[in-house]
């Protein structure tokens, strides 16, 4: 988590970057977003394989199962090799 958020670092200096956040929680939903794609990244992940795995599986996800599970790096120990 750590290397993510010193990932965005030179992000947040940038106001440009929040230039189309017409509101706060806009903001914070596109600051979520960079988050979980630097958390991806940080662990050696593909942000496009592993955004592809999650919309995949969100639909068949029934109540009773675990949302963890589709965390990056829950995700990455079920990976071949």
């Amino acid at each position: 988590m750590e290397q993510a958020i010193h990932a965005l670092q030179p992000r947040v200096g940038q106001a440009g970057n929040w230039l189309f956040s017409h509101t706060p929680s806009c903001a914070h939903a596109s600051a979520a977003i960079y988050c979980l794609i630097e958390t991806v990244k940080a662990n050696g992940l593909s942000p496009y394989d592993y955004l592809q795995f999650v919309f995949e599986t969100l639909p068949i996800l029934g109540e009773e199962d675990d949302l963890n599970t589709l965390l990056p790096w829950q995700w990455k120990d079920t990976l071949p090799g």
